[in-house]
């Protein structure tokens, strides 16, 4: 009996070449799989090598960082007055940046001088980036100003009281200590113009000579030439040539004597000075720009600037420095514009001019541009207005006496006892429309004034009654000083503030003599070369 299996026959294993299902296919599948393993181990590869390229560079990267902040100074904050501005509602920034004209680590050699001078600031500027972050507008406060300089604080410890009718430069100077004193000079501009400080930098010779090299150097023009002399006027001879009359490029040792000069172009002056510097600042700026404001391009002007920075603890770090420098990336040169607080000659000395510079300041505090635009990044009623010429007062809604008033041959000086910018401004409109002499407007000594006061010399008080009528509510007072003067209390501030809707507020631009006399950071650099 044949029994049938219904199992199949297994194939027949093939070693070699031979038979089955087709000559050469177990190493072709074979040389496959080699082919596999021979990729998978070049993409383990490529992988290891691409992680490992990625920690090196975050590895540097972190390296680089922590050295940038290894070179970062911050100065104490303790120094800052406890009576500062309220912080605006505005996104808008202000950036204090002050030239120290320090001789130590080194500063010496590019400054000359005694190493163990104390530091002084030559150079100061606010710089506001406005809210909506397309302008900016930095504003020169010259050396030689006459301002109040309120309690600072000292090494010590104690504080100084407050300096009426000292010169700007001396807040630096507090202390007399080789590094300054940052924080007195803050505190100076914060009651000086009323607004916040959000940052406060301090760049010494060093770290200004660094910055000029690292970006290839900076375009500047001479209306003539300039010699030894004019940068040393104790020269007993002219001594070499150190610029050429016309346009050139300068980085280091002599970017930073071209700032210097005082002597030996235009007026002389430190104004004129100071058009010079901002002429140098733009072009600065414009090549920075050309470079590129990324990450890339940024570290090694940081790693030039950061060795020789005091900032604030707000800036104390690489990060926050670069993310401050990344934001503002976006404003346009033509709309980096620098000014001149308004000023006059007083003696030797300089004099702020008013109202022209409370209305500088509230321009800021409001975020319009110097032609009277809105940069706040919010949409208002209303319309800009075009500039107008200096004097001109706000509309009437905002500076009409309660009641008529004639203040005919009556002379009155306004001083601000509130912390509310621009009330001194708009006070002496008031008066001014009202008939009466406004003979200056300045801060008051103390900024915490409820009532406004009307204060009067001897056989002044029946005109200082009719003064006391343009502020309902004031309180007379007879001093032993001769004049009249008005001190503008919180009263007043409320009352002014609630005068004007916000549906009737016409923004303006500032007086003309400041717009006028800006300079855009895409100026041509052999323009306006008259300084002073």
């Amino acid at each position: 009996m044949t029994v049938t299996s219904n199992r199949r026959a297994a194939p027949p294993r093939h070693r070699g070449g031979g038979g089955g299902a087709g000559p050469g296919s177990g190493g072709a599948r074979a040389a496959a799989r080699d082919r596999r393993r021979r990729r998978g181990r070049r993409v383990r590869l490529a992988l290891s090598l691409c992680l490992s390229l990625l920690v090196l560079a975050a590895a540097g990267a972190g390296w680089l960082y922590l050295r940038l902040d290894g070179n970062i100074t911050t100065f104490d904050s303790g120094g800052l007055s406890d009576n500062r501005p309220a912080a605006g509602s505005s996104k808008g920034e202000n950036v204090l940046v002050i030239g120290s004209d320090a001789r130590t680590d080194g500063n010496a050699a590019l400054g000359g001088g005694d190493k163990t001078a104390i530091g002084r600031s030559d150079t100061t500027f606010l710089l506001h980036v406005y809210a909506d972050h397309r302008h900016a507008l930095a504003v020169s406060i010259p050396r030689d100003t006459l301002v109040t300089i309120p309690p600072c604080k000292l090494p010590g410890g104690g504080w100084t009281g407050a300096q009426t009718d000292t010169m700007f430069n001396a807040a630096f100077s507090v202390g007399e200590t080789d590094k300054g004193n940052p924080a007195c000079t803050q505190n100076t501009v914060e009651k000086l113009t009323g607004l916040r400080v959000d940052h406060t930098v301090v760049v010494d010779f060093k770290g200004f000579a660094s910055l000029t090299r690292v970006v290839g150097g900076v375009k500047v023009c001479l209306p003539n030439d300039i010699y030894e002399k004019d940068l040393s006027p104790n020269r007993a001879t002219r001594g070499t040539l150190l610029f050429r009359k016309g346009e050139q490029t300068v980085s280091g040792k002599k970017a930073l004597d071209y700032v210097r000069i005082r002597h030996g172009i235009g007026d002389g002056s430190d104004i004129g000075r100071i058009k010079r510097q901002q002429a140098f600042v733009a072009s600065l700026l414009k090549e920075i720009k050309s470079n590129g404001l990324t990450p890339t391009k940024l570290l090694p002007l940081a790693e030039a600037a950061t060795r020789s920075l005091t900032v604030d603890a707000g800036l104390g770090s690489a990060d926050k420095l670069i993310s401050f420098a990344m934001s503002l990336k976006d404003i346009d040169l033509h709309n980096t514009k620098f000014v001149t607080v308004p000023w006059r000659y007083e003696g030797a000395r300089v004099a702020i001019v008013q109202p022209d510079a409370d209305e500088l300041w509230a321009a800021l505090k409001a975020d319009r541009t110097i032609d009277g635009k809105n940069a706040s990044g919010k949409k208002t009623a209303g319309k800009t207005t075009g500039a107008r010429t200096t004097g001109s007062a706000p509309s009437s809604a905002s500076t009409s006496s309660p009641a008529p008033v004639s203040g005919a041959g009556i002379d009155v000086a306004v001083y601000n006892g509130t912390t509310v910018t621009g009330l001194g401004a708009r006070a002496a409109a008031q008066l001014t429309a009202d008939g009466f002499t406004v003979t200056g407007t300045a801060t008051a000594t103390a900024q915490d004034h409820t009532t406004t006061l009307v204060e009067y010399g001897a056989g002044e008080e029946s005109r200082a009654e009719t003064v006391a009528k343009a502020f309902p509510g004031a309180e007379l007072e007879s001093v032993t000083s001769a004049g009249i003067s008005v001190v503008l209390g919180q009263t007043y501030a409320d009352t002014a503030a609630s005068a004007s809707s916000p549906a009737s507020a016409t923004p303006t631009a500032l007086p003309t003599e400041v717009a006028d006399g800006a300079r855009s950071a895409d100026d041509n650099p052999c323009s306006n070369l008259t300084y002073g």
